[in-house]
């Protein structure tokens, strides 16, 4: 499901939550709705609010470090990229071959990982592997001649090796941080918490509108929770200016 369907019907479902407390105040007879049953039922949700609120924030700081890993790391990954070109530029005429693989996988990762239109991105693109491969075959295939370019040769595979290191790292980590029954538990909680609300609350629209606002802030906190456990996909992916950054420096 979809980070704002998703956020939605937790939204419908907190609300709903409300709405049933609403009803139980009317229907419940009044020896179930005394100040001291208040009280007990007051006691139970403001621990079951502690609860909630803690892992609502564990939450947003897994998935904020989620978000945050994968930028930090696309960032560096763009500027060893960077470095490389710019090892094999140092290199000469000799180096045009790896320079130009070089320059068509960046474009092609760019494309991949952040596709126009409805496509998804692709974050283990075989293509773009192999390519990267041959980046590495044709630095090993250079002949140097003299040590100046051989040690320019050594470096350049060095930082291909990180290069390669960090894309397996980056496909390792793709994929949700946050497990949906965690989710499930957590809006199941706030549900009860609001319907103890409703309960306790009086009958009319400006109750009815208070409870519609919070369920919508809880549905936001959730869309921010899946928003950002998914940095490559959605309104608040990653931003691609560092590879684009990457891409123009590549110059031939």
């Amino acid at each position: 499901m979809s980070p704002p369907l998703a956020s939605l019907a937790v939204s419908v479902a907190v609300f709903t939550g409300a709405l049933v407390g609403l009803y139980l105040h009317r229907m419940l007879p009044k020896e179930h709705l005394t100040k001291d049953t208040q009280d007990v039922v007051r006691l139970g949700t403001g621990m079951l609010s502690v609860l909630a609120s803690l892992v609502l924030a564990m939450l947003i700081s897994t998935a904020k470090t989620t978000y945050d890993t994968t930028d930090r790391e696309l960032r560096t990954f763009s500027a060893e990229l960077i470095l490389l070109d710019e090892t094999l530029r140092d290199y000469g005429g000799d180096a045009a071959v790896p320079r130009d693989l070089l320059r068509r996988y960046t474009a092609r990762m760019i494309d991949e990982t952040w596709p126009t239109g409805d496509r998804a991105a692709i974050v283990d693109d075989t293509t773009s592997g192999t390519m990267l491969e041959r980046v590495r075959e044709a630095i090993r295939a250079l002949r140097p001649v003299d040590d100046g370019q051989r040690w320019l040769q050594d470096q350049a595979l060095q930082v291909h090796v990180s290069l390669l290191r960090q894309r397996w790292q980056f496909i390792q980590q793709e994929g949700p941080s946050v497990r949906p029954v965690v989710l499930v538990i957590l809006v199941s909680w706030i549900s009860f918490i609001f319907a103890s609300f409703g309960l306790n609350a009086p009958q009319n629209g400006t109750v009815v509108a208070a409870f519609l606002v919070c369920s919508l802030a809880i549905g936001g906190s959730v869309f921010l929770v899946l928003a950002m456990d998914s940095p490559l996909n959605g309104v608040m992916r990653v931003s691609s200016v560092p590879m684009q950054r990457a891409a123009s420096h590549m110059t031939p």
